[in-house]
């Protein structure tokens, strides 16, 4: 499917030098030619070109090529820090630029540019993935391929398929009707063309992954992305379903006595062929063995599953499903790993009988606790705040301020009783004289 178109043209070159020819290949838009011949590490653009992608492959460790305009201006790769017309990349091997409206005329690339170059124009890069199934379940290992193509035709240079990278993302439709509703977009696998894992053959223009689908099951839309240092395309495909397992279990417990627990394995007949699942899976008993099992394939809706019973614990089962769905698919899928654990016995302790203990008053009485009194209680607080303050007028008196405690008390006293003394001797001192006054009244004696 179609999805977007690359206008821009892309340029390798793995410069190679023919001295005895001395003609500059012309790069036009229109042009049905996707590999062209360089002389000399030169190349001329047509008025035509708009945006052009130039990828220069270098010796290791090199510095940055350098181009030269027809006008025999230089461009370096910090231009495009200035310039935002220009985009450069340089790693230790190539050097992408991207330009737009570049100048018509022949150009020049200075660097230890690699020999026997050649030169590929990409008019119309696109970007094909083999459809994924319609019936997928949760767990799976799913293979898809992908293949780039230029002019329809597929890219076999090398060197260009190691700057590209696909990557595969599910991406949540936010469906309220299934388990993935607000889920997260899911990276699930990197296409390489490397002849590893599932790729077949390295380097044939076919990339291929892997991943496994242990997510949540519903309704997800597939986004395929190709990526370089400087540009970046999408293909969205039409949303898929992921369904949960087509198996499901019942535990049913020993009873007392019996040796084996037995674990029932319901098949969803509408969606898988039972006759044609085998099941491999590992039992995790609680006191730490495990047994390996294979249940070859039988027409039963639903098998059974024997676990040594150990007694009270947790057991645990996983297990993998290799079969056909009912379009006759065959796929293979990991199933969650069910625990089922079994509680601890409660012991029964016997009831003893209670001992018969004589009825005797152990505790001696107490005499009764006398009545508190109110008023006494206000009373003796009154006169203990009294007596506190009392002293701490007599502490603050003698030792804070250095003064005697009833000095001048008593000097007022003093004074008060010499003045009442004083009073009465003037008193008798004027009833004296008044006496006298008395008596000087009297007539002399003639």
């Amino acid at each position: 499917m179609k999805k977007w178109l690359l206008g821009c043209f892309s340029l390798f070159l793995i410069s190679h030098c023919f001295a005895n020819q001395t003609e500059l290949e012309v790069i036009q838009r229109n042009s049905n030619q996707n590999e062209l011949k360089i002389f000399d590490n030169r190349f001329r653009i047509d008025y035509q070109v708009d945006e052009i992608t130039l990828l220069f492959f270098r010796e290791k460790g090199t510095p940055a090529v350098i181009l030269v305009r027809p006008d025999g201006s230089k461009i370096y790769a910090t231009e495009s820090l200035r310039d935002t017309s220009i985009e450069w990349f340089d790693d230790e091997t190539y050097d992408i630029v991207k330009m737009k409206n570049p100048m018509p005329g022949p150009w020049q690339a200075i660097g230890k540019i690699l020999p026997e170059s050649k030169l590929m124009i990409l008019s119309d890069i696109e970007l094909h993935v083999d459809a994924l199934p319609p019936l997928l379940f949760k767990g799976e290992t799913i293979k898809v391929t992908g293949r780039l193509t230029n002019g329809g035709k597929p890219i076999e240079e090398g060197l260009f398929r190691d700057l590209v990278t696909l990557n595969v993302d599910f991406v949540s439709t936010n469906n309220k009707e299934y388990f993935n509703f607000g889920a997260k977009p899911v990276p699930i696998a990197e296409l390489m063309d490397d002849g590893k894992g599932y790729d077949e053959r390295p380097g044939d223009g076919v990339f291929t992954g892997e991943f496994e689908l242990n997510f949540a099951s519903g309704e997800w839309q597939p986004e395929y992305e190709v990526r370089t240092p400087i540009l970046r395309r999408s293909l969205v495909k039409d949303p898929i379903i992921v369904e949960q397992s087509p198996i499901s279990f019942e535990f049913t417990k020993a009873s007392e006595g019996e040796e084996h627990h037995n674990l029932a394995i319901n098949v969803n007949t509408e969606k898988v062929k039972a006759d044609s699942l085998i099941y491999q899976g590992t039992i995790f008993y609680p006191n730490g063995e495990t047994q390996v099992f294979n249940l070859e394939a039988q027409d039963k809706a639903v098998r059974e599953l024997k676990l040594v019973n150990y007694d009270w614990g947790v057991y645990e089962v996983e297990l993998t499903l290799f079969g056909s769905n009912i379009n006759g698919r065959e796929f293979v899928a990991k199933v969650d790993k069910q625990e089922f654990e079994i509680d601890k016995p409660i012991e029964k302790v016997p009831e003893q009988d209670k001992p018969i203990v004589p009825e005797m008053n152990l505790e001696p009485e107490l005499p009764p606790e006398p009545e508190l009194d109110v008023e006494q209680i206000i009373l003796w607080a009154v006169v203990g705040n009294v007596l506190i303050m009392l002293i701490g007028f007599i502490v603050i008196r003698v030792f804070i301020q250095k003064k005697p405690l009833l000095g001048g008390l008593m000097s007022k006293l003093k004074k008060n009783k010499k003045g009442q003394e004083e009073q009465k001797v003037a008193g008798s001192e004027q009833k004296s004289d008044s006496s006298d006054e008395i008596l000087n009244l009297s007539l002399p004696d003639e």
